[in-house]
């Protein structure tokens, strides 16, 4: 074989690979884009969680006070006796003096969040925790508001934009580029294509690990992976306490009682004309506890639950914990029914696998290191954003009539063995891909190779290499 055949083959090979990640690259955009917008917008949303709800609970913070405030005892009973059947699930320490009390009540099969004047017991507004609109954007977020099968599709998604967003780095290498114009920095003065393969490209090589930090992060949420992980995570560490983040379909990673299947042994209904006579003592202990566990200067939200089912044991203590969005900030603490302090566990004393997945979740939601980490998260889902809409524009403005659209196949089976196995890694890694690659494959060849329309449309009929 001449020098000239051999440099032929090489740029043929070379032209093969690029056509078959393009390809890559377009079907996993294709498919991500909707997910993407959902995700992009949806999580810009959470990444604010903090100053949301600071603004939604406003009417409920600085209330006008005529004289000092019941007991935690007292706030506690009034608001379990606002809901038939009620019973504590967390009291949540107030930060100012003169803000409303919140307390978690399980009633009716769903947890309320009970809001009331700490002075005269008032209610003041009851709103399931489900229908809070951060958690409303939470499940939609990881669920698409449909449950498990909600977050399998998600965790599909996002395994395919790992795809997109690696296969779009291989098409963003510069090979042949002149000067940084395209590559660093876009061409807005090109106009038409030009201006769109521009801001698409160079949009993404900017913000590709942001995007790639958030994907990888978002994975111990997940349904397949994160159960996964969680059981590999348990076989290693059997004696580690139940890990503080939650995979999709169980309680969010911030709820605030995750972990606490709250038992008030409230006394039921009694007497007439529907009012609810609480047996007094049993919340007896907030007395002792709220005081000090807000003296110890818990990060925000701290919660006080009664005993119960904490993680896999059954628990006669009292539990004080920090909930913060910032997870190296959590803490939680134990006291005995007389308010006597048992134990407290720290960020440092978690298992290593917890403090990593910690720290990463954290700086997922923004909350890491304060308004730059909010900051950073905004710049990757509007770069997210930016990249889907490009990107539909490109494709609606090259795409033939009659046809998807899709880079046409090359066939050259030397590179099979190589992609093959970066396949393989990649289903191993993220089984809900491998198990898709299973079924797309399956489909194009007991179904779509029966209907020639539909192959050419999707752009499936191969094309022989020149050799």
């Amino acid at each position: 074989m001449t020098d000239r055949t051999e440099a032929l083959a090489a740029a043929t090979r070379r032209i093969t690979l690029h056509r078959l990640i393009w390809r890559w690259h377009f079907y996993a955009g294709l498919f991500c884009v909707p997910f993407v917008l959902i995700l992009a917008i949806t999580g810009t949303i959470y990444l604010f969680k903090p100053q949301v709800e600071a603004a939604l609970d406003a009417p409920y913070a600085h209330l006008k006070l005529t004289g000092p405030a019941a007991s935690p005892e007292s706030q506690a009973l009034a608001a379990v006796g606002s809901l038939p059947g009620g019973r504590l699930k967390a009291y949540q320490l107030p930060t100012t003096p003169d803000q409303a009390t919140q307390v978690i009540v399980k009633a009716g099969g769903q947890d309320m969040r009970v809001y009331l004047n700490p002075q005269t017991l008032q209610v003041l507004k009851s709103v399931p925790e489900k229908a809070r609109f951060m958690a409303i954007d939470h499940d939609l977020h990881g669920e698409l508001l449909m449950g498990e099968n909600g977050s399998i599709l998600v965790e599909l998604a996002g395994s395919w934009a790992l795809v997109m967003v690696l296969t779009g780095l291989y098409l963003w290498w510069p090979r042949e580029a002149q000067g940084l114009a395209g590559v660093l920095y876009p061409r807005l003065w090109g106009g038409g294509r030009l201006f769109w393969r521009d801001l698409h490209a160079v949009t993404g090589i900017w913000i590709s690990g942001l995007a790639l930090f958030l994907l990888l992060t978002a994975l111990p949420w997940t349904q397949v992976w994160g159960q996964g992980f969680k059981a590999l995570r348990t076989a290693t560490a059997p004696r580690a306490a139940p890990t503080d983040w939650a995979t999709a379909g169980a309680a969010p990673p911030d709820d605030p009682h995750a972990d606490h299947q709250g038992m008030g042994g409230m006394a039921g209904m009694k007497g007439m004309g529907g009012h609810h006579h609480i047996m007094r003592g049993d919340y007896a202990a907030l007395n002792q506890i709220v005081p000090q566990a807000a003296r110890m200067n818990l990060a925000y939200p701290a919660l006080v639950s009664p005993p119960g089912k904490q993680g896999r044991k059954a628990s006669v203590n009292w539990t004080a914990k920090s909930d913060a969005q910032n997870r190296p900030l959590r803490q939680e603490i134990t006291f005995d029914a007389q308010g006597r302090l048992l134990s407290r566990q720290t960020f440092a004393d978690k298992p290593l696998v917890d403090r990593v997945v910690a720290v990463g979740v954290a700086a997922h939601e923004g909350q890491l290191f304060g308004w730059a980490n909010q900051l950073l998260g905004l710049t990757a889902a509007l770069g997210m954003i930016t990249l889907s809409v490009s990107g539909l524009i490109m494709w609606w403005k090259r795409r033939p009539e009659g046809r998807l659209g899709a880079p046409a196949i090359l066939d050259d089976r030397r590179l099979s063995w190589g992609l093959g196995l970066l396949v393989l890694a990649f289903a191993v890694f993220l089984p809900v891909l491998g198990v898709s690659l299973v079924a797309v494959t399956l489909i194009e060849q007991l179904v779509l190779r029966w209907t020639p329309g539909v192959r050419t449309w999707l752009g499936l009929r191969t094309v022989q290499a020149t050799r």
